[in-house]
């Protein structure tokens, strides 16, 4: 588990520093708001302990063999053979080099007295919150065997929907990237030689021929300039988002964006209503549950939202009236879970509305799909087309003055 430090001010003023051991900075926050105390500042503090085979904590794993893993962790548990001999005989079954080093880590982890949950709570890059505390539910009821079939369905799940993501996105991305490379060559090499070639006859060139002319010449001088200011713009995007502030106005404006945004909302509700229904429905309690689900939801106006509920619950309201106050999630999932609080039947109504969004984001995902490629097609058609006509102009006059 990560050690943070804060910087923070008390009820009387006062500042204070400290160090916590949590398991995101959210949970740092989160417990230091319980006691009163208003963080200014937290930073992750770097371990320096390592393993021969680099920081255990620190390893990825990828997603396909976490669910691989748990699927088959599951199974043999189901079979009666202990946990101890599970890991065992996965550590020497598993090709992933990272889960293999994490597995073995965790057998002896546990050969040593510690718990299962505690044993995958070292390991936060591999093994989510959700993840531990679904196992930490797990035995407690004794009931490990269908709680790691519930994380292996939830993991495949969320593999499901990512393959769809790039598969939708494959061809658009292709077509768009092999558009700018062919523009581009078309700036740098081929417009320049036609350039010359009206310099020399001296043709008179319309005003659009000229600017087209002017801005090819412009790449092939200066070709580098939208390379670096790319790469600029990248690192700099990708430092801000990496602080809460600027993460929040990142996913904040992915949400406004026409189309995407909409698919992005569908896609975090879903996410929140597979996450919480898993959690309510393994045992965890609810005021758990909703910490968890807020750190996972995958932006970070969903995670404040819910976090806003979350301290309504626990002043003693109902956690759809909250939700719905938030304006984040639609009427329909908030008047689900308001029948789900009355009925006591709360897990089976959050899967119904993730299997509802999980349909409305198939639907959205495919119409994206089509919309983008007939744009592209436009795109590709007006780009092309100004370009002939910037250079066909010239021609014309010259052909009709040798006339």
């Amino acid at each position: 588990m990560p050690t943070y430090s804060y910087t923070a001010v008390d009820q009387n003023g006062k500042a204070i520093k400290g160090k916590v051991d949590a398991e995101s900075q959210q949970s740092v926050t989160t417990r230091l708001r319980e006691r009163g105390v208003h963080v200014t500042g937290i930073s992750e503090k770097k371990s320096s302990s390592h393993s021969k085979s680099g920081n255990v904590g620190q390893v990825k794993v990828k997603l396909e063999s976490l669910t691989v893993f748990t699927r088959q962790l599951a199974t043999m548990i189901n079979a009666g053979i202990g946990i101890i001999r599970c890991l065992d005989i996965l550590e020497n079954q598993l090709k992933d080099p990272g889960l293999k080093v994490v597995v073995g880590q965790t057998m002896r982890d546990v050969k040593n007295g510690l718990s299962l949950t505690d044993a995958f709570a070292k390991h936060p890059g591999v093994f989510s919150k959700l993840y531990v505390n679904m196992i930490r539910a797990a035995e407690l009821g004794g009931i490990l065997d269908q709680i790691l079939e519930r994380i292996a369905t939830f993991l495949e799940y969320d593999m499901e929907v990512r393959t769809k993501i790039k598969s939708a996105m494959m061809y658009p991305v292709i077509v768009l990237c092999f558009s700018v490379v062919m523009i581009g060559v078309l700036f740098v090499f081929v417009l320049p030689r036609f350039k010359e070639i009206f310099d020399s006859m001296q043709v008179q060139m319309p005003i659009y021929t000229e600017l087209l002319f002017s801005a090819a010449s412009w790449m092939q001088k200066f070709w580098y300039i939208p390379m670096i200011v790319t790469a600029a713009a990248v690192v700099i995007v990708k430092k801000l988002d990496k602080t809460e502030a600027g993460h929040y106005f990142f996913d904040n404006l992915k949400l406004k964006v026409p189309v995407m945004g909409d698919i992005i909302k569908k896609m975090a509700i879903s996410r929140f209503s597979k996450t919480f229904g898993t959690l309510i429905a393994s045992g965890v309690p609810m005021m758990r549950a909703l910490e968890i689900v807020g750190d996972t939801a995958g932006n970070a106006v969903i995670a404040r939202g819910v976090e806003t509920a979350r301290e309504s619950v626990r002043e003693g309201q109902k956690i759809s009236s909250p939700l719905e106050a938030t304006g984040l999630f639609p009427a329909m999932v908030t008047h689900m879970i308001d029948i789900g609080e009355e009925t006591g039947r709360l897990s089976d109504m959050l899967y119904k509305v993730s299997e509802f969004y999980e349909k409305e984001v198939d639907a959205a995902v495919k119409g994206l799909t089509s919309l983008i490629e007939p744009l592209l097609i436009v795109f590709m058609g007006v780009v092309v087309g100004f370009i002939a006509v910037s250079v066909m102009g010239p021609i014309f006059k010259l052909v009709s003055s040798i006339g």
